[in-house]
């Protein structure tokens, strides 16, 4: 076989052999996920229970699959790689990239059911482009009921906890304004059943939990909440609640104006992908639309309102607190690494080694890497690894 005729087999393993990186890198996140260990060590019913069933079943075939990929690829670099193949070596080669060199399965016929000149066992075999085929859709499989169910947790756990701690907070308004046995409390009994089963329901199966049940929770608690307020108490209520939201609203200005000067500094001195956005949603607006309400008189309409204003400017604020401090942490890993750069030159001119030529090089490739905008953070970092790597080289090499 010619050099040209091995070039489709060579592009094959040089990408069988990314493709393995990736998966390796893959499989590794996708076992550390969360979501994932909250689904085997939970006891799973329902929609979910199947789902993660055919998922663990995909997962194994993954590991399966990576495993046949490592070793045909340590088959195929051998016979690549020896000093002297023969052609049926590099047919060989070829095979093992290109043809249908995975055995996935091998099973016995019966002798019954053979013919005289048939074999005592099958082989089920594809080439390993077909098996990282299979392979992508196992994976889209298992991460995807993965990422699914860790979404439902994420966003109704704490859903299901606001409601039951606002069930709580109605239950002892009740007992505080009604006085009569079991006066007031059907509806809250009501709301606690159902917010027991969905949540039972949640922790086993997220994938099949109707969400319309929890909204029919928070029904139930609001009306509950509606039957014992008076007009006076609810009118009370909700004013604290809007002065502070007028105080959440004021924070909020505050952390956008830091956002948005940790955003001014850091642009133009990072690549814009390393730079995190400010959120841009302003919620004045809806604010002062609640605002309206309180003046017209309309308490009633306020609350779930504001419930929902409140979440929303508190997700605001988490959001704007995570843009500064990533902006400014670019910024202040930045300086970290000039700092300890400096500090690297100074030992170096105190050891006599300032003039030395390779430490020289390397120093100014460091400060060059993080002098220069954009700024790219890893590879200054490993810059000023590199120097520091060889100014203590140099050192012991000078002191042994």
């Amino acid at each position: 076989m010619t050099a040209a005729s091995l070039a489709p087999a060579e592009a094959e393993l040089l990408r069988l052999e990314t493709a393995v990186t990736a998966i390796a890198a893959n499989l590794v996140e996708l076992d550390g996920n969360q979501a994932r260990l909250d689904l085997d060590r939970t006891r799973l019913t329902g929609r979910t229970a199947a789902a993660w069933a055919d998922a663990s079943d995909a997962l194994g075939r993954l590991w399966d699959g990576y495993r046949m990929l490592t070793e045909l690829i340590a088959r195929a670099r051998s016979l690549r790689d020896q000093r002297r193949p023969s052609d049926a070596d590099r047919a060989a080669f070829v095979h093992e990239v290109l043809g249908r060199s995975v055995t996935l399965s091998t099973r016995t016929v019966p002798l019954a059911q053979r013919g005289l000149l048939g074999t005592g066992q099958v082989s089920t075999t594809c080439s390993p482009a077909e098996l990282l085929a299979a392979m992508e859709a196992a994976f889209a499989t298992a991460a995807g009921v993965a990422d699914q169910a860790g979404r439902v947790w994420q966003r109704l756990l704490p859903a299901a906890a606001e409601a039951a701690a606002a069930l709580d907070t109605v239950r002892g308004l009740v007992g505080a304004s009604d006085r009569r046995p079991g006066g007031g409390s059907a509806t809250l009994d009501e709301a606690d059943r159902r917010l027991g089963a969905f949540t039972a329901a949640l922790a086993t199966d997220p994938l099949g939990v109707a969400e319309a049940e929890l909204d029919a929770v928070r029904a139930l608690i609001a009306r509950a909440d509606a039957e014992r307020t008076s007009a006076t108490e609810l009118r009370e209520a909700l004013a604290q609640r809007l002065t502070d939201a007028h105080a959440l609203a004021e924070e909020l200005a505050g952390q956008r104006r830091t956002a948005e000067a940790a955003a001014a500094a850091a642009a133009g001195r990072f690549a814009d992908a390393d730079l995190a956005p400010v959120p841009g949603t302003d919620l004045r607006a809806d604010l002062a639309a609640i605002d309206a309400l309180a003046a017209a008189g309309q308490w009633a309409l306020i609350s779930p309102r504001l419930a929902a204003w409140t979440r929303r400017a508190r997700d605001l604020l988490a959001g704007l607190r995570d843009s500064a401090a990533r902006n400014t942490g670019l910024l202040s890993a930045r300086n970290e690494l000039r700092g300890r750069l400096d500090a690297y030159r100074a030992k170096a001119v105190r050891r006599g080694l300032a003039e030395s030529g390779e430490l020289t090089t390397l120093a100014e490739a460091a400060r060059a890497a993080l002098h220069t905008a954009p700024c790219d953070l890893d590879s200054a970092r490993a810059a000023v690894a590199a120097y520091q790597d060889a100014l203590t080289a140099t050192i012991a090499r000078l002191n042994p």
